[in-house]
């Protein structure tokens, strides 16, 4: 069984250490088996590529690499950023919600 996890795909973040301090992005790619995420426009690295059909030049491409979990802390559009709390819904099913203003994370 896969364990949950505070951030999802799509959601908004701010890191919380690192090199990337302070960056918010959004998340373009959740990993599970190594509890990382990739976020836009954060963590960057250069990576030499060959000449292929996509890119016939070849050369350096500037890209994502990813961030662990702990670093990330949602960004609620309301309050700021947040922490992160699960509960039943009235349907019984389990959902998000942000513990500074209570309110469901959608």
């Amino acid at each position: 069984m896969q364990k949950k996890l505070h951030i999802k795909k799509g959601d908004t973040v701010i890191v919380l250490s690192g090199d990337d301090k302070g960056q918010k992005g959004r998340v373009l790619e959740i990993i599970r088996k190594t509890d990382r995420a990739i976020v836009e426009g954060v963590n960057m690295m250069k990576k030499h590529t060959k000449p292929n059909a996509a890119n016939p030049q070849g050369g350096i491409i500037e890209r994502e690499s990813s961030v662990h979990i702990s670093n990330l802390m949602l960004i609620d559009p309301k309050t700021g950023p947040t922490r992160v709390g699960r509960r039943l819904n009235e349907k019984g099913k389990l959902i998000r919600f942000s513990k500074k203003s209570g309110e469901e994370i959608k």
